[in-house]
């Protein structure tokens, strides 16, 4: 399983998010400097996960971005599917792929291997939220020999 760097950059964004202080509003700017993302790019994916309702935009001066929800209530998997879907290790797996069925699938032996991955990777997504992502690689980097 493939995340697209729009995924990618989209987590990123999130977790500039989740580690600002409080509930304070964090500018695109400020996003895209700490997490090296294009800031067109990121203004595009702000906008998306704006209409998702994952985060919310506050203008003015002091405006900026921060979560619409608690980050233990947003899941990876939630953001994940946002922007890419739900896709297996190989075609035949992906749920909402316009991909042409596949020749072999009345001889195939293997797509229900190929289907439960990608089942498990989903729940995997899907129990991992923001919040505990981001505790674990911070307490992971605090564990860390410098």
């Amino acid at each position: 399983m493939r995340i697209s760097n729009k995924t990618d950059y989209a987590l990123r964004a999130l977790f500039a998010l989740v580690a600002s202080p409080g509930d304070t509003a964090v500018s695109a700017r400020e996003i895209a400097e700490k997490s090296k993302i294009p800031r067109k790019f990121l203004e595009q994916i702000m906008r998306e996960l704006k209409e998702q309702g994952v985060v919310q935009s506050i203008p003015g001066k002091h405006g900026g971005y921060r979560l619409a929800r608690p980050a233990a209530e947003i899941s990876i998997g939630e953001v994940v599917r946002n922007f890419d879907g739900l896709h297996g290790p190989a075609p035949c797996a992906c749920l909402d792929c316009s991909a042409e069925t596949c020749p072999h699938e009345s001889a195939c032996h293997f797509r229900w291997l190929f289907v439960d991955i990608r089942d498990y990777a989903a729940r995997l997504l899907d129990g991992a939220t923001l919040e505990s992502v981001y505790r674990k690689s911070v307490s992971d980097r605090s564990n860390e020999m410098p």
